[in-house]
């Protein structure tokens, strides 16, 4: 098969022909129909992410139909239509018999702890637990774009956050993640502002349901922008990139016993932030992490886009061909473009 392969980190990948995978007893072999370009596969491309092994084929925001099962398989069978969340769980861990396998002990995660998809076929483990069902109305670009941005975005805005109608949510960083989040929350009938450095996609934002927005320019004081829209501060903000400066103006654009949640990586050198701690003391802030979503839970998600409630479709931004992703990868950093780009051709 084909596949995008990194044989170093930081150094360019390239399309090459490698061995066709094959189903653990556990595991099925999906055709791989779409797959999204997420800012974790420059993360990991760039070697901050300890699981990877070199040679690796990175992608995890995927979509498509098994071709072939393991043996112990029960609920799939070739043809059927599937994703899969970026962060699979062992199913025997603690946090899997509790009924949270985005923080497994023992997760599986495709493009990073094993070879993903930036290919025309991947491999998935532990598929009964893991993969999810996808509706003959949803196309296969969309299913890819829920993967990860939107599905890590759902949990965030429904689950950690606990949003509710009315309340104001601040969403810090526009691309796929912070577009997810401000159309989630505008569906659970909040009010979103969004804030980024670029135009365009505050334009975007609005059109997806930010009610306001906040232009991250040089010298602006975000918080208090944000604290003066809302009439004191967010109910629930997310720092949907992943930056020291928008973690830290994520928790201070908080109201009294305001709730941050923190999507976006923090990795390599800005893996340990400032924050605000004097404010998350006085203020009795709440402060949560959102690492993917487990399988079980998108049946909600599913039925907000099949009744008209969400539309991710939206958020796709360019097709592209298997050979224009190792370009696309590399370039991930500079954050051009809005909407979610993804592989179609192969």
């Amino acid at each position: 098969m084909k596949a995008v392969v990194y044989e170093q980190f930081g150094r360019p990948p390239r399309v090459q022909t490698v061995p066709d995978p094959a189903p653990s007893p556990e595991g099925v072999v999906v055709k791989v129909e779409a797959t999204g370009l997420c800012r974790s596969d420059w993360h990991g491309w760039m070697g901050h992410d300890p699981d990877i092994v070199l040679p690796h084929v990175p992608g995890h925001e995927l979509a498509g139909t098994v071709v072939a099962t393991g043996a112990r398989v029960t609920r799939w069978k070739a043809g059927d239509r599937v994703t899969v969340p970026f962060v699979a769980g062992c199913g025997h861990c603690r946090e899997c018999h509790s009924g949270n396998q985005q923080v497994c002990e023992r997760q599986f995660q495709p493009g990073f702890t094993a070879w993903g998809s930036f290919a025309e076929y991947v491999a998935l483990d532990r598929a009964d637990l893991n993969l999810v069902a996808l509706p003959e109305s949803l196309d296969f670009a969309t299913a890819a774009s829920l993967g990860c941005r939107f599905v890590t975005s759902f949990r965030a805005v429904v689950d950690q956050a606990r949003v509710k109608p009315g309340e104001w949510v601040a969403v810090h960083g526009c691309g796929g993640v912070g577009l997810s989040a401000i159309m989630i929350a505008a569906a659970m009938g909040a009010n979103p502002v969004a804030v980024d450095i670029a135009q365009d996609k505050l334009d975007l934002a609005r059109a997806l349901g930010a009610v306001a927005t906040v232009r991250a320019a040089d010298g602006a004081d975000v918080a208090e922008a944000v604290r003066e829209i809302t009439g004191g501060g967010a109910h629930a903000s997310i720092d949907a990139l992943g930056h020291p400066a928008t973690c830290f103006n994520s928790i201070a654009n908080l109201r009294r016993r305001g709730r941050h949640v923190q999507v976006g990586l923090m990795l390599g050198e800005h893996a340990r932030p400032q924050i605000p701690m004097d404010k998350v003391i006085a203020h009795e802030l709440e402060i949560y992490g959102s690492h993917g979503m487990q399988a079980f839970r998108y049946d909600a998600m599913m039925a907000m886009i099949a009744a008209g409630r969400l539309a991710p479709q939206r958020l796709v931004g360019r097709h592209i061909a298997l050979e224009e992703a190792p370009a696309a990868l590399m370039a991930m950093d500079r954050f051009e473009g809005t909407g979610i780009a993804v592989i179609t051709r192969f």
